[in-house]
């Protein structure tokens, strides 16, 4: 690898600093080297830590602490405990791409003036077969189904595309990894929308109190999703992406902030 220069690696190397926060990963200078940890353990001893060597960083972000599959390497789910030592810039990316594969190569392309960004329109209109339902998602529909899917609970990853009626995510919501295009999760995710939409509507009509009582109920689910409810399933009413579809439907319902409830 020395004989290929990396400028991606060289630049994230050069602001390392004292310590960075890569996602949940705490990167700091370590004997010429660097140290990594889950940053919830960045004032953990060394002693109260496993040491693990960077082979082993693969399994370890392939499941939670509750041995769930982890499908989106960048959710806010990897487990702590653990500690690695890289002992050059070489080892650092070795150890990064286990962690957060294509953090590094999206992270410096994101620093460029033009970033090569795909919008979600862009992505859709170039969709056939499952996915060209897609392309019809109103406005309003896509980015209640963007905020849903890229909640900070399900993915750090930092979005830069852009959907009508929605900003790009500050680093302070989720991470510096950038999400430069619409993933296929989130393609999924809107063509789960968009079937929903086309359903026959039920009548409701509640009262604003109820609907801050469905709100409500929908933020504790969220906080405490039900365990075995596999991530990429969109069809399932479980799913924490579908209650905070639901949960984005709901708000404009809710009566204005500062008004009192009679």
């Amino acid at each position: 690898m020395a004989g290929f220069p990396n400028p991606a690696l060289h630049a994230f190397v050069a602001q390392i600093g004292q310590g960075c926060t890569l996602a949940q990963v705490w990167i700091t200078p370590h004997h010429g080297g660097f140290g990594l940890r889950h940053v919830a353990d960045s004032s953990a001893s060394d002693t109260d830590l496993l040491l693990t060597d960077i082979a082993a960083l693969r399994a370890l972000a392939q499941s939670t602490a509750e041995a769930d599959f982890r499908p989106n390497k960048a959710a806010p789910n990897l487990r702590r405990g653990w500690r690695c030592v890289a002992r050059d810039a070489q080892e650092l990316e070795s150890a990064l791409r286990q962690l957060y594969p294509g953090a590094l190569a999206d992270w410096y392309a994101a620093q460029s003036p033009t970033p090569p960004i795909t919008s979600y329109r862009d992505l859709a209109a170039r969709q056939t077969g499952l996915y060209r339902i897609t392309q019809i998602l109103p406005d309003a529909l896509a980015a209640q189904a963007t905020i849903a899917c890229c909640d900070s609970r399900f993915c750090l990853r930092r979005r830069l595309w852009t959907v009508p009626g929605l900003t790009p995510d500050a680093v302070e919501a989720k991470s510096v990894i950038p999400c430069l295009e619409p993933c296929s999760q989130l393609l999924d995710f809107a063509r789960c929308a968009m079937k929903l939409e086309q359903q026959p509507k039920a009548e409701f009509t509640p009262a604003e109190g109820d609907v801050a009582v469905l709100v409500n109920a929908l933020e504790i689910a969220l906080e405490n999703p039900k365990r075995g409810v596999r991530e990429g399933s969109s069809a399932d009413p479980a799913n924490p992406r579908r209650l905070r579809l639901l949960l984005e439907k709901f708000r404009p319902w809710l009566p204005a902030e500062g008004e009192a409830e009679e």
